[in-house]
């Protein structure tokens, strides 16, 4: 799967890259407690250099070569932030106090979606947030790859309540209008995915 995003990053075939923080989600990041917070599937990293204007620490992460060659090109000065690795090997010995989500989890084979939902629970501290933008959308091809509600809910829960959510004003077209903003926090049960 490596080579079909870097093929698609080397031939700058990347739809959805160019969306932008919109003011209420930059405002969120503004106003949560400065940590660690984790950009998995970072692409080229478009959002790094706000979340570390707002003081946060940041690890942004893609598998794909050619997109982290790409992300540390276009922000130099926040390279040391951006490194190729896989989310799924991700180690879990110090826990994030949020994840910034945007067109990772619609990137993944639905095969990996319970997968994805144990590990961001494992990644993130109790009482941290999975923030961002979450593709909803009953789709049967991809990438990407969309969720109705019920089954993101079916996903995420116990293990994270939905705080927020809100349809996008101004999406990337190739997600039709179907992006939410939404915010989950991490419950402080254990044993719950």
């Amino acid at each position: 799967m490596t080579g079909f995003w870097d093929v698609r990053y080397r031939d700058g075939v990347t739809p959805w890259e160019g969306a932008r923080m919109s003011a209420a989600e930059l405002d969120f990041f503004q106003r949560l407690p400065q940590g660690r917070i984790l950009i998995p599937g970072c692409g080229s990293a478009g959002d790094l250099p706000l979340l570390l204007d707002c003081g946060h620490q940041v690890l942004a992460i893609d598998f794909s070569e050619a997109a982290v060659a790409i992300a540390q090109a276009q922000w130099p000065q926040a390279a040391a932030s951006i490194r190729q690795a896989d989310y799924f090997a991700l180690a879990e010995d110090k826990p994030f106090d949020a994840v910034f989500e945007r067109a990772f989890l619609c990137a993944l084979p639905p095969r990996l979606h319970a997968d994805y939902a144990s590990k961001m629970a494992r990644l993130l501290k109790p009482g941290g947030v999975l923030a961002g933008v979450f593709f909803i959308a009953d789709t049967q091809r991809g990438p990407p790859f969309g969720l109705s509600m019920p089954a993101l809910r079916a996903l995420l829960e116990p293990a994270f309540t939905l705080e927020c959510q809100r349809q996008q004003a101004d999406g990337v077209p190739v997600f039709g209008g179907s992006e939410y903003w939404m915010v989950w926090r991490r419950q402080h049960k254990s044993g719950d995915l």
